[in-house]
Protein backbone atom coordinates (compact mmCIF):
# COMPACT_ATOMS: atom_id res chain seq x y z
CA UNK A 1 0.00 0.00 0.00
CA UNK A 2 1.40 3.48 -1.35
CA UNK A 3 1.25 6.63 0.83
CA UNK A 4 -1.91 7.82 -0.50
CA UNK A 5 -3.31 4.48 0.10
CA UNK A 6 -2.19 5.04 3.72
CA UNK A 7 -3.53 8.32 3.80
CA UNK A 8 -6.92 7.41 2.87
CA UNK A 9 -6.77 3.96 4.98
CA UNK A 10 -6.44 6.61 7.99
CA UNK A 11 -8.72 8.77 7.13
CA UNK A 12 -11.85 6.56 6.64
CA UNK A 13 -10.53 4.82 9.82
CA UNK A 14 -10.68 8.27 11.42
CA UNK A 15 -14.00 8.68 10.09
CA UNK A 16 -15.10 5.87 11.82
CA UNK A 17 -14.29 6.75 15.13
CA UNK A 18 -15.88 10.03 15.08
CA UNK A 19 -18.94 8.28 13.88
CA UNK A 20 -18.68 5.79 16.81
CA UNK A 21 -18.49 8.73 19.65
CA UNK A 22 -21.14 10.44 17.96
CA UNK A 23 -23.04 7.48 18.03
CA UNK A 24 -22.18 6.63 21.63
CA UNK A 25 -23.30 10.43 23.15
CA UNK A 26 -26.22 9.79 21.16
CA UNK A 27 -27.48 7.31 23.22
CA UNK A 28 -30.37 4.75 22.97
CA UNK A 29 -33.82 5.44 21.84
CA UNK A 30 -35.66 6.41 25.43
CA UNK A 31 -38.99 4.62 23.86
CA UNK A 32 -36.92 1.58 23.43
CA UNK A 33 -34.87 1.50 26.15
CA UNK A 34 -36.32 3.89 28.75
CA UNK A 35 -39.99 3.41 28.65
CA UNK A 36 -41.91 0.55 29.44
CA UNK A 37 -44.50 -0.85 26.80
CA UNK A 38 -47.95 0.51 28.26
CA UNK A 39 -51.55 -0.03 27.78
CA UNK A 40 -52.10 3.44 29.85
CA UNK A 41 -53.90 0.89 33.02
CA UNK A 42 -52.39 2.73 35.60
CA UNK A 43 -54.13 0.05 37.81
CA UNK A 44 -52.92 -2.31 36.08
CA UNK A 45 -48.75 -1.25 35.83
CA UNK A 46 -48.99 -0.79 39.68
CA UNK A 47 -49.94 -4.51 40.10
CA UNK A 48 -46.83 -4.97 37.47
CA UNK A 49 -44.23 -3.07 39.10
CA UNK A 50 -45.24 -5.05 42.70
CA UNK A 51 -44.90 -8.62 40.88
CA UNK A 52 -41.22 -7.33 39.54
CA UNK A 53 -40.18 -5.64 42.67
CA UNK A 54 -39.36 -2.64 41.81
CA UNK A 55 -40.44 0.26 43.53
CA UNK A 56 -43.31 1.53 41.99
CA UNK A 57 -43.86 3.90 38.77
CA UNK A 58 -42.33 6.89 37.00
CA UNK A 59 -44.83 9.26 34.66
CA UNK A 60 -42.75 11.55 32.56
CA UNK A 61 -45.39 14.44 31.65
CA UNK A 62 -44.38 15.28 28.40
CA UNK A 63 -45.43 17.30 25.37
CA UNK A 64 -44.49 17.11 21.82
CA UNK A 65 -43.34 21.08 21.17
CA UNK A 66 -41.32 21.18 25.19
CA UNK A 67 -37.47 21.91 23.84
CA UNK A 68 -36.67 21.08 27.72
CA UNK A 69 -38.68 16.90 27.31
CA UNK A 70 -36.38 16.73 23.88
CA UNK A 71 -33.50 17.80 25.75
CA UNK A 72 -33.73 15.46 28.26
CA UNK A 73 -34.64 12.39 25.76
CA UNK A 74 -31.71 13.29 23.84
CA UNK A 75 -28.92 14.15 26.27
CA UNK A 76 -30.38 11.90 29.67
CA UNK A 77 -33.41 9.55 28.86
CA UNK A 78 -31.09 8.15 26.34
CA UNK A 79 -28.24 7.18 28.14
CA UNK A 80 -27.91 3.34 29.07
CA UNK A 81 -26.78 3.57 32.75
CA UNK A 82 -29.66 5.53 32.97
CA UNK A 83 -31.98 3.55 31.37
CA UNK A 84 -30.55 0.23 33.08
CA UNK A 85 -31.23 1.90 36.60
CA UNK A 86 -34.33 3.17 36.36
CA UNK A 87 -35.84 -0.04 34.58
CA UNK A 88 -34.13 -1.77 37.16
CA UNK A 89 -36.38 0.74 39.87
CA UNK A 90 -39.81 1.77 38.42
CA UNK A 91 -41.96 1.26 35.34
CA UNK A 92 -41.65 4.56 33.61
CA UNK A 93 -44.23 5.75 31.65
CA UNK A 94 -44.81 9.09 29.18
CA UNK A 95 -47.93 10.93 29.33
CA UNK A 96 -48.46 13.77 27.08
CA UNK A 97 -50.49 16.49 28.47
CA UNK A 98 -51.63 17.14 25.47
CA UNK A 99 -53.48 13.69 24.47
CA UNK A 100 -56.28 12.55 23.36
CA UNK A 101 -55.07 8.78 24.46
CA UNK A 102 -57.45 7.23 27.09
CA UNK A 103 -55.74 6.25 30.48
CA UNK A 104 -56.79 4.09 33.67
CA UNK A 105 -55.78 6.08 36.69
CA UNK A 106 -54.46 4.16 40.07
CA UNK A 107 -58.07 4.01 40.85
CA UNK A 108 -59.60 2.44 37.84
CA UNK A 109 -61.16 5.44 36.63
CA UNK A 110 -61.01 6.06 32.82
CA UNK A 111 -59.74 9.58 31.29
CA UNK A 112 -58.33 11.07 28.66
CA UNK A 113 -54.17 11.82 29.26
CA UNK A 114 -54.78 15.62 28.86
CA UNK A 115 -57.56 15.56 31.65
CA UNK A 116 -55.21 13.26 34.11
CA UNK A 117 -51.96 15.22 33.35
CA UNK A 118 -53.88 18.69 34.31
CA UNK A 119 -56.74 17.38 36.29
CA UNK A 120 -55.61 14.71 38.71
CA UNK A 121 -52.02 16.08 38.64
CA UNK A 122 -51.95 20.22 38.08
CA UNK A 123 -48.78 19.40 35.38
CA UNK A 124 -48.58 23.23 33.40
CA UNK A 125 -45.28 23.01 32.42
CA UNK A 126 -42.99 20.42 31.27
CA UNK A 127 -41.09 17.95 31.49
CA UNK A 128 -42.93 17.08 35.28
CA UNK A 129 -41.24 13.33 36.52
CA UNK A 130 -44.08 12.75 39.07
CA UNK A 131 -42.93 9.27 41.05
CA UNK A 132 -45.22 6.92 42.52
CA UNK A 133 -45.06 4.39 45.21
CA UNK A 134 -46.11 0.83 44.60
CA UNK A 135 -49.60 1.53 46.29
CA UNK A 136 -50.40 4.17 43.61
CA UNK A 137 -49.46 6.78 46.28
CA UNK A 138 -47.86 10.51 44.80
CA UNK A 139 -44.92 11.32 46.33
CA UNK A 140 -45.16 15.06 46.21
CA UNK A 141 -41.82 15.37 47.27
CA UNK A 142 -39.68 13.54 44.69
CA UNK A 143 -41.75 15.58 42.24
CA UNK A 144 -39.53 17.24 39.58
CA UNK A 145 -40.68 19.93 37.23
CA UNK A 146 -38.24 20.70 34.06
CA UNK A 147 -34.90 19.11 32.65
CA UNK A 148 -32.16 18.06 34.97
CA UNK A 149 -28.78 19.67 34.95
CA UNK A 150 -27.72 15.66 33.79
CA UNK A 151 -27.97 12.34 33.84
CA UNK A 152 -25.75 12.72 37.20
CA UNK A 153 -28.44 14.99 38.67
CA UNK A 154 -31.21 12.53 37.32
CA UNK A 155 -29.59 9.40 38.73
CA UNK A 156 -29.64 11.16 42.32
CA UNK A 157 -33.22 11.76 41.58
CA UNK A 158 -33.84 8.29 40.91
CA UNK A 159 -31.60 6.93 43.95
CA UNK A 160 -33.02 10.03 46.15
CA UNK A 161 -36.94 7.82 45.71
CA UNK A 162 -35.41 4.28 45.71
CA UNK A 163 -33.63 5.62 49.26
CA UNK A 164 -37.07 7.07 50.65
CA UNK A 165 -34.63 9.87 51.06
CA UNK A 166 -38.21 11.99 50.59
CA UNK A 167 -39.81 11.31 53.47
CA UNK A 168 -36.97 13.16 55.70
CA UNK A 169 -35.69 15.39 53.27
CA UNK A 170 -36.03 17.74 50.22
CA UNK A 171 -34.19 16.66 46.98
CA UNK A 172 -32.49 19.84 47.00
CA UNK A 173 -31.00 18.91 50.85
CA UNK A 174 -30.62 15.53 49.40
CA UNK A 175 -28.27 16.48 46.92
CA UNK A 176 -25.98 18.98 48.59
CA UNK A 177 -25.51 16.02 50.69
CA UNK A 178 -24.72 13.51 48.39
CA UNK A 179 -22.29 15.74 46.72
CA UNK A 180 -20.30 16.59 49.91
CA UNK A 181 -19.98 13.10 50.35
CA UNK A 182 -18.43 12.48 47.15
CA UNK A 183 -15.62 15.11 47.75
Amino acid sequence: MGWFGRRLLVGWLWCCLVAGVAQAQSGRDPDQYFFDETFWDLKEELANARAQGKQGILIMFEMDECPFCHRMRQTVLNQPEVQAYFRQHFINIPIDIEGDVEVVDFRGRSMTMKDFAVRQYRVRATPVFAFFDRDGKYIRRARYTGATRDKEEFLLLGRYVVEQAYRKESFARYKRRMRKREH
